[in-house]
């Protein structure tokens, strides 16, 4: 994963819907590779024993090439927040190739286009085109790091690792290495949702101002990672994925003080509690309406407690949940016991107790997974269980925490805290370096 100096600018495959069948609309004229035919209007890609028809025709690659930077596609009907509560569907438009592949009897649809101008999409999809400039130079450099270390690490990430026995389930889930394409167009890797959400030139000169900008550690690019907002801590990447440290992917406090001395860790009960029912000072605990509005898109927007929050069940619909997402049959819940915590106080493993059994549960992400219909907000939460089987979770912070934080980078830049400053407070110890 070492980065090569001055390097051309690379050119990625990007997966963009996987469906029985997609309906594209050709803007512009389009010459494919395999017959030689120069294609426009609307086509159709299907399958049919294990190969691809576009329009009926069968072809042994598909590869459109567009004659001309002007030619765009639309994508009808791309499924966005894949298992999340912002899941919907919407039409998209792409520059770049285009090319189809068939994987588990369904058609890929696969983007191919230059890494800039992927960037310049992912930092509109994960964030408002309004945001501040400094904010949106931070999350280029934050999104190029994430891509290069998979695209030039590929084969070396694990992806899942499942631990599975009667009374215990313990998995991690991270971005495993696609066979057919480089990344997916969804929250799995990197939001992309092509160019519809280009709606701002401050987004194209960000990503011009920090063109071939990568976070690098002794040397090699830092699989940089980022989440909406850390709850005033941050999470060590050893407590969400593989067990090997990250030295960059430590756990600060988002704050003006010093590095991660100035505040306790609140990895033990007593610590947790204090810290997750309390709202301390930190740079992403705002409610500020302008600061959100530049961070989230509108269907982020719908949640509005991403600092602190609180979710209310009862111990038999609990019950009922743990058993339609795992399998097990523990009956009502009768208490959540933390077994680990990290540094910001989120849980890699969580014994809970039921009226007919107990199951333990790790790392964080299976935790939020299993109780909740779609994804809990974090796993930073304490739990109090009422003797009248009422269940309330009090947490902090919305994602896994590790590496950059996007609303607290968002206020460090409404402070005028230049880009530099925000990606070296989130990932101490790496420094960044220009590799095209």
């Amino acid at each position: 994963m070492k980065p090569q100096a001055q390097q051309p600018e690379p050119t990625i495959s990007v997966g963009i819907v996987h469906a029985d069948h997609i309906v594209i609309e050709l803007r512009g004229t389009y010459r494919c590779l395999a017959t030689n035919a120069t294609m426009t209007g609307l086509i159709e890609a299907t399958t049919a024993d294990g190969h691809v028809l576009v329009n009926g025709q069968e072809a042994d690659r598909w590869i459109l090439s567009p004659n001309g930077d002007s030619c765009r596609f639309t994508i009808r009907d791309v499924e966005i927040g894949i298992g999340f509560h912002w899941d919907k569907r919407e039409d998209q438009v792409f520059g770049g190739g285009l090319r189809f592949a068939v994987e588990d009897g369904k058609v890929w649809a696969v983007n191919v286009i230059g890494v800039e101008s992927y960037l310049t999409s992912v930092i509109s999809s994960e964030m408002s085109a309004t945001s501040d400039l400094e904010l949106l130079k931070a999350h280029a450099v934050t999104s190029r790091s994430w891509l290069m270390a998979q695209v030039w690490g590929k084969g070396k990430f694990l992806g899942e690792q499942k631990s599975e026995t009667e009374g215990e389930i313990v998995t991690w889930r991270d971005r495993e290495d696609h066979t057919l394409f480089d990344v997916c167009a969804d929250d799995h890797c990197q939001r992309y949702q092509g160019l519809a959400r280009v709606s701002n030139a401050k987004v194209t000169k960000a990503i011009e101002a920090t063109r071939g900008q990568i976070l690098t550690y002794e040397g090699r690019v830092c699989d940089a990672r980022f989440s909406k907002c850390c709850g005033g801590i941050t999470e060590t990447f050893e407590n969400c994925w593989d067990n090997t440290p990250h030295p960059y992917l430590t756990s600060i406090a988002d704050t003006f003080r010093p590095p991660r001395e100035s505040l306790p860790y609140f990895n033990t009960e007593e610590a947790a509690q204090q810290w997750i029912t309390t709202s301390p000072d930190a740079f992403c605990n705002t409610t500020d309406a302008d600061t959100l509005r530049q961070v989230l898109n509108d269907y982020d927007q719908t949640t509005a407690d991403f600092f602190r929050w609180t979710v209310k069940t009862t111990a038999h619909q609990l019950g009922c949940l743990i058993k339609e997402k795992s399998g097990r049959d523990i009956g009502d819940v009768v208490s959540l016991e933390p077994l680990r915590r990290g540094e910001s106080g989120r849980i890699s493993r969580l014994r809970i107790v039921g009226t007919c059994g107990e199951l333990t549960v790790g790392k964080e992400l299976e935790i939020r997974r299993i109780l909740s219909p779609t994804h809990l907000y974090s796993s930073a939460f304490v739990a109090e269980v009422s003797a009248d089987g009422s269940i309330t979770l009090r947490g902090a912070g919305w994602g896994h925490g590790v590496g950059l934080c996007q609303i607290g980078a968002a206020v460090m830049a409404r402070r005028r805290f230049s880009y530099r400053s925000i990606l070296y407070h989130y990932f101490r110890r790496a420094i960044i370096e220009r590799a095209w």
